[in-house]
């Protein structure tokens, strides 16, 4: 059941294994209205799922729990789709100031919360989008205070609203010419510079990566994303995103801890999973093969 279906039953969510435009259409619809997190919970789903599938952390480490099972086969890995094992919810993690519910969180046993992504959508209203970075800031210290080797993304995401007749200025993303607004671009310069936390002894009020992706509202490219902004060489694109996220957890977890890679090394998942047969449209590669470094992402 998708959803969209589930908002209009009342049943609870589980985690899906949904592809990203999916997810996207899904926040930019906004069927649930303004308030609540039913249009943005779908991409808590999405980066749960790709974390499995492409990061190869187990499901049952991940909250909320993506919709897989793992099988082991004559000592190779292997992942299963499982809807009905897929959950809900947000893992609450100890601050050093206060306790904080965060979107997905990956916690390893005996080790604790390893990775975590704050997802956070913004459908108008932009020129309020600076003010909220001292909650980001705020998020992101208070965690690390604690958790110095945390690997901590900000994901953002923005209905790509365009200027016209029906749409203040204040709620307008992209200007009639197609140019981007100019609060997003303000608003883009103010993350580039909350990202690039490499090494724990780094500054703890920057995030290990930060991600700003622009949602298209309107068929018949709904759902998609903006393609030229941010450009593919900003430090905020999506491609970027998630390899950061593995490379620094990789640094940290596996390398600098080898007495403890049976707990923290991520998993290589067979090429003959029955998962990764029937899989759904993807923008990522699975973690699969001899070689668990990926190619190119697909167009």
């Amino acid at each position: 059941m998708s959803s969209a279906k589930r908002e209009e039953t009342g049943k609870p969510d589980r985690c899906e294994w949904l592809a990203l435009g999916q997810a996207l259409e899904s926040f930019v619809l906004n069927i649930s209205g303004h308030q609540g997190q039913r249009h943005i919970r779908p991409l808590h789903y999405y980066v749960a799922s790709r974390l499995v599938v492409e990061g190869g952390f187990h499901p049952d480490e991940i909250t909320p729990r993506p919709p897989f099972r793992v099988t082991d086969v004559a000592g190779h890995k292997h992942l299963e789709h499982d809807p009905s094992s897929g959950g809900s919810g947000e893992r609450t993690i100890l601050g050093g100031l206060k306790t904080k519910a965060v979107d997905v969180v990956v916690t390893k046993p005996h080790v604790g919360p390893v990775v975590a992504v704050s997802i956070k959508g913004t459908l108008g209203a932009f020129r309020n989008l600076t003010n909220r970075m001292e909650e980001a800031i705020g998020d992101c210290t208070n965690l690390h205070i604690t958790y110095p080797a945390l690997v901590y993304g900000f994901f953002q995401v923005l209905r790509a609203t365009k200027a016209g007749a029906s749409v203040e200025p204040n709620d307008a993303c992209v200007l009639q010419d197609g140019r981007v607004a100019e609060p997003i671009s303000r608003y883009h310069d103010v993350l580039a510079r909350l990202g690039g936390r490499r090494d724990l002894r780094d500054d703890m009020t920057r995030y290990e990566a930060v991600c700003l992706s622009l949602v298209k509202p309107d068929e018949p490219s709904r759902g998609t994303l903006l393609p030229d902004f941010p450009p593919t060489t900003s430090p905020l694109s999506l491609s970027s995103f998630f390899a950061k996220i593995y490379s620094a957890y990789d640094l940290r977890f596996v390398y600098a801890a080898p007495r403890l890679e049976s707990v923290t090394a991520r998993h290589v998942w067979n090429e003959n999973s029955p998962a990764l047969k029937n899989r759904p449209p993807l923008d990522y590669w699975p973690r699969v093969g001899a070689d668990p470094v990926p190619p190119p992402c697909p167009p």
